[in-house]
């Protein structure tokens, strides 16, 4: 069985070793004692989200604070290319769906997009509450499985500060479209690939009504690839997610032997 996932502060874990005994207080202390009802001697994990793991045993616990006696430390190596999803805003809280399959699929980050046809927009007074419950939704998917690295969440881009991001040297786009020529899985893996040597990979995924003839234009200006996934049309909280995976497999992200 997985062993149960608790949060610290990066840099809690650096220069920790089998022996130590790390003090977790606040929330996560809580959950762990007062919620998971931890017991002294069972095991657990402790992820900072910038990809160190410690396996540990509780030592002490009691309400918002824990002690633990350190096993192991790792560090997950970290995956090039990184995979981006630049996902629209979406009715429904479609988007915090995609984004949550995302991460549970290994997104490197998400990028919320208000794109020409979302319909959901974030105003002013709303837009750093709409951020934060993004924020909420990534940290709950990478503990559900088990991340020591977690995504980030950057912060809201329009269709041209999109396009900046598609430009930047080392970034390679892929815009989701349904009338695109090329299928994603056709090329995802060859060394020939159009992202081959990238440093990261942006995929586009668009509103429920689609994306505009000029947004598309703009992106594939900025250098991105229009690709298509199949003949189904796909929702926009799956049609990310499904890219990811075609991603993951093609790059060997997703290797067949063991953990």
């Amino acid at each position: 069985m997985s062993l149960p996932v608790f949060k610290v502060d990066p840099g809690r874990l650096t220069g920790l070793g089998p022996g130590a005994v790390l003090t977790v207080t606040g929330p996560e202390a809580r959950h762990a004692v007062t919620v998971r009802r931890l017991a002294p001697g069972e095991r657990l994990e402790l992820v900072d989200g910038a990809g160190a793991r410690a396996t540990g045993r509780l030592r002490t616990g009691e309400r918002e604070s824990m002690e633990v006696d350190v096993e192991t430390v790792t560090t997950d190596p970290g995956r090039t290319p990184r995979l981006v999803l630049a996902q629209a805003l979406a009715k429904g809280d479609r988007d915090l769906l995609a984004v949550e399959t995302a991460t549970e699929l290994g997104v490197d980050a998400v990028v919320p997009w208000q794109a020409d046809r979302s319909i959901v927009r974030w105003k002013k007074e709303r837009a750093a509450k709409s951020h934060e419950k993004w924020v909420h939704t990534v940290a709950a998917a990478a503990k559900q499985s088990r991340r020591a690295a977690w995504p980030e969440v950057l912060p809201l881009c329009t269709t041209r500060e999109l396009a900046r991001l598609l430009a930047e040297p080392g970034t390679r786009g892929l815009v989701l479209h349904e009338e695109a020529v090329d299928g994603l899985a056709g090329l995802s893996g060859a060394a020939g690939t159009p992202w081959h040597g990238a440093e990261r990979i942006v995929l586009v995924v668009g509103p429920e009504g689609g994306i505009a003839p000029a947004e598309l234009e703009l992106l594939t200006g900025a250098g991105a690839l229009a690709v298509r996934l199949g003949p189904e049309v796909l929702r926009s909280s799956t049609a990310g997610p499904a890219a990811l995976a075609v991603l993951s497999a093609g790059l060997g992200r997703w290797p067949s032997g063991a953990r």
